[in-house]
């Protein structure tokens, strides 16, 4: 008998089984085959991912609300990434980039409808990937805004109940007060694993540089160790990871850098004359402290929350100059420096960043050359970034001295409306350089300082 005459005979005698079987047999139910789901693979890497990405410490940060921009597109903001590039910006964060849910929607752009998609009034994703090759061309990192803790009603995953927190009727918990957005359940594993996925896919479809995650402080601190470490397996690539919380548990788990929450509202309170110097200085030892180390703090006078929620930081500094004056002391004290689009041109009102608000980009020149100036002294020395500081303390001088090696830098700034005969303390009297003309200039016993005043030295 040959070999094919016996897989003959053999399948012959398979198939009378098997329909003999089936013949007898159809009151029983027969299980179906269950295919294995397809074997999950990154996709592919767009683009060349950026070199550049600057230390820590280095970082000047802009932050980018698309709707403030004319067009307010994509192309509105890359058309002027040569402006916010020349202000001394290696780090843009684009403010949250996907599809905005419909279904009970406020309008936030935190409402995600798909996490893998493109908002389409921003443009496409064309469009998107070349605003952040440009972006990278100018030098610039760019950093997607990300919301861990929730998503819109209309969102695909819904689909998937068990993704989310329920009652004990077994219906879907919005977030907190928020009724648009429903309430993730971090308990999940399927919904962790599709949740860093969505991450890890515009790192390589987008060839971006990391992310500002919203409300950290709302997800468990094992699923940002989780993300983080599964995203730094991503070896071609030096990603940036920004909170917006404040446990140091988050550092621990892999941020970089974490919101100055308490800085801000103590630095407005001084503005507002209800707090001092040396509580500044306080805050300033205190949120340190609470951080691990190497975590730094984001240090702003505005954001996107607080330019819709405090107004323009012309008003809630008291003038141009107050604004300035504001911005010298958060850049310069320690910390990852911030601007919020629209704070360098001095734009005078609210921005609420669910609307559409056309902010003049040509207005107040003045205001856009000190920001220049401020932030190229600051990356000029290691002394503003990384040094040790000796405040002094003073009613309504915030004055403050920090050396690295040899790099030795004095600020000083008047937080008043008033003019402030200034006593300067013994220890920094002396010859210096004016840090914002470059000319020499020699500290006696005191010093005038008009209104809002701010004075950048380095050792002479």
């Amino acid at each position: 008998m040959n070999i094919k005459t016996s897989k003959l005979k053999m399948n012959t005698l398979l198939l009378f089984v098997s329909l003999a079987c089936f013949g007898c047999s159809k009151s029983k139910t027969v299980t179906p085959v269950v295919i294995p789901p397809a074997t999950y693979k990154d996709p592919a890497q767009y683009g060349t991912p950026y070199s550049g990405v600057p230390a820590t410490k280095d970082i000047v940060m802009y932050e980018v609300n698309e709707k403030t921009f004319t067009p307010a597109n994509f192309q509105g903001v890359s058309a002027r990434l040569d402006s916010i590039k020349a202000l001394g910006v290696n780090v843009i964060w684009l403010m949250p980039t996907y599809p905005i849910g419909v279904l009970k929607a406020s309008g936030s752009p935190y409402a995600v409808k798909d996490y893998e998609g493109v908002n389409a009034s921003f443009g496409s994703l064309d469009d998107l990937r070349a605003l952040v090759a440009k972006a990278h061309t100018l030098g610039m990192a760019v950093i997607f805004d990300w919301e861990a803790n929730d998503t819109s009603w209309d969102n695909a995953w819904i689909q998937n109940p068990s993704w989310y927190q329920q009652d004990a009727s077994g219906n879907i918990k919005q977030l907190s007060t928020y009724t648009d957005v429903a309430a993730l359940n971090f308990s999940n594993f399927n919904m962790r694993t599709a949740m860093i996925r969505a991450m890890k896919y515009w790192i390589y479809t987008a060839n971006i540089d990391g992310y500002r995650c919203d409300f950290a402080d709302n997800a468990p601190t094992d699923f940002w160790t989780q993300a983080l470490d599964t995203l730094n397996k991503i070896t071609t690539h030096k990603l940036i990871y920004l909170a917006e919380g404040t446990n140091g548990t988050e550092i621990t788990a892999g941020f970089q850098i974490g919101y100055a929450f308490s800085y801000y509202s103590t630095l407005k309170a001084l503005y507002a004359g209800t707090t001092t110097p040396t509580g500044l200085f306080a805050t300033n030892t205190a949120e340190l402290a609470s951080l691990p180390s190497p975590g730094v703090k984001l240090r702003y006078i505005t954001n996107h929350d607080n330019a819709s929620s405090d107004g323009s930081t012309i008003s809630e500094y008291k003038s141009k100059q107050g604004a300035l004056s504001a911005f010298v002391i958060a850049a310069y004290m320690a910390g990852v420096p911030l601007i919020y689009d629209s704070q360098e041109v001095g734009y005078p009102n609210a921005i609420n960043f669910f609307n559409t608000v056309p902010v003049d980009y040509t207005a107040n020149p003045d205001m856009i050359a000190a920001y220049k100036k401020i932030l190229a002294f600051r990356a000029a020395h290691e002394a503003v970034k990384v040094g040790t500081l000796t405040p002094y303390a003073d009613a309504s001088i915030v004055a403050f001295e920090k050396k690295s090696g040899t790099d030795d830098v004095l600020i000083l700034v008047n937080v008043t409306g008033s003019t402030v005969n200034y006593s300067v303390p013994a220890a920094v009297q002396g010859s210096w350089i004016d840090g914002m003309t470059n000319t020499s200039s020699t500290l006696s016993s005191q010093l005038s300082l008009t209104p809002y005043q701010y004075v950048i030295l380095k050792k002479n």
